[in-house]
C-alpha cells in the first residue's frame, strides 16, 4: 500500500500523520491542497465485482473491490448556468474505471489505480486526482492501494474510445402515429447499435413572430415538445438534450429522442437550415455526431446528407 504523508512536525506528528493515511481520499486531498482554490468531486465506496491479482487463487475467481476517488478540478465558471455540458461529470470517473477494468486483466491494484487516474487526468478539468481501490474479499479487513496523481505527471497519449456511431431515425407525424412505431423501435433495439429518434415539430399550429432569433427559439421548443410527445408512446425512449446525456445513453444502451435547443444554440458550427426545416436539422445533427446510418421515415430526403441515408414509407414493416 502506499501512502502520502504530509511533513508535520510537534509531539502529534506521527498520530496525525497516520490518521491521514486512513481518512478518505477527499481529507487528504483537503490537506495537501496546493495554493489556489480548487474545486473537488467525489466518488465514495464503488464497488465492482472483477477477476484481478497475482496470486494463483485469484485466478479463474472474482471479487470485491472498492474505488474511492477525489479529483480536484478548474473552479466552476460563474456563468456556469447549471450547465452539465460544462463539468467534469461524475459518469467520466465511473467510465475511466469501467473502461480499465474490461481492457484486460491485471495482476496489481497499482497498475490499475495508474490508468484509471490517467484517464480521469485526460479530462480538460482535471488537475489532480486521488485514486484509492481495495480489495475486500482476501483477508478480515481490506486491502488496498492509493495514489495521487496530478495533470503533469501523466501520459497524455490515453486512447480515446471509438466514436458509437449511433443509427438516427428521424420520424415525421405520420411515422409517430403509425402502427408500425414499436415494430420499428423493436427492429432497431434488436440490431444492438445506439439508437438516436429526431422529429419535427408537433402537429399544433406554431406562433410566428416574424423575428429570426426569437422563431427560432420557438420552432425548436416546437420539436421538444413533440420529442416528449413521442417518448410518451414508448417507455424506452427518453428524452435527452445534452452532449453529455447522449454520450451516457449512447454507452448504455438507451434510446434517446433528440431535444435539439441546446446543442443547437451552443454549437460553434450551428446548422444554416432553420428548425422549421427538421429532416435538415436531423441530417446536421446525424454528421455532428458521426452516425453510421440516418433513416427517414415518412418524410422527403435531405439534400446533400453527409452520413449514409434510408428512407423508408409509412406503410413499410421492415426497415
Amino acid at each position: 500500500m502506499t501512502f502520502y504523508l504530509l511533513p508535520a512536525k510537534g509531539p502529534f506528528a506521527m498520530s496525525s500523520e497516520v490518521r491521514l493515511a486512513f481518512e478518505h481520499p477527499s481529507e487528504r486531498a483537503a490537506a495537501t491542497a496546493r495554493p489556489g482554490p480548487l474545486d473537488r468531486i467525489s466518488l465514495r465506496d464503488h464497488m465492482v465485482e472483477v477477476e484481478i491479482g497475482a496470486f494463483q487463487a485469484e485466478r479463474g475467481n472474482t471479487q470485491r473491490i472498492s474505488f474511492n476517488v477525489v479529483v480536484e478540478v478548474t473552479p466552476l465558471p460563474a456563468d456556469l448556468d447549471d450547465d452539465v455540458d460544462r463539468i467534469l461529470s461524475y459518469d467520466k470517473v465511473t467510465e475511466a474505471i469501467a473502461y480499465e477494468l474490461a481492457a484486460e486483466r491485471l495482476n496489481l491494484l497499482e497498475t490499475l489505480a495508474e490508468r484509471v487516474a490517467e484517464r480521469i487526468l485526460h479530462e480538460p478539468q482535471a488537475v489532480r486526482v486521488f485514486v484509492r481501490i481495495e480489495k475486500l474479499d482476501r483477508g478480515p479487513g481490506a486491502l488496498g492501494v492509493e495514489i495521487a496523481r496530478s495533470k503533469d505527471q501523466v501520459n497524455h497519449s490515453v486512447e480515446e474510445d471509438e466514436p458509437p456511431h449511433p443509427r438516427l431515425m428521424y420520424l415525421s407525424n405520420a411515422a409517430i402515429e403509425s402502427a408500425n412505431f414499436k415494430t420499428w423501435i423493436d427492429q432497431m433495439e434488436s440490431r444492438q447499435r445506439p439508437l438516436i429518434l429526431c422529429v419535427g415539430a408537433h402537429p399544433l399550429e406554431v406562433p410566428k413572430t416574424g423575428h429570426k432569433m426569437t422563431q427560432r427559439r420557438i420552432d425548436l421548443l416546437s420539436i421538444e415538445q413533440n420529442a416528449w410527445r413521442l417518448a410518451a408512446k414508448d417507455d424506452r425512449c427518453v428524452v435527452v438534450a445534452t452532449r453529455t446525456e447522449l454520450d451516457w445513453a449512447m454507452k448504455n444502451g438507451q434510446i434517446c429522442v433528440w431535444a435539439p435547443s441546446k446543442i443547437v444554440l451552443d454549437a460553434v458550427d450551428g446548422p444554416s437550415e432553420a428548425p422549421s426545416e427538421a429532416v435538415a436539422l436531423a441530417a446536421w445533427f446525424a454528421a455532428t455526431f458521426e452516425a453510421g446510418e440516418m433513416i427517414v421515415i415518412g418524410a422527403e430526403s435531405p439534400e446533400s446528407p453527409q452520413v449514409p441515408l434510408r428512407v423508408v414509407n409509412v406503410e413499410q414493416t421492415q426497415l
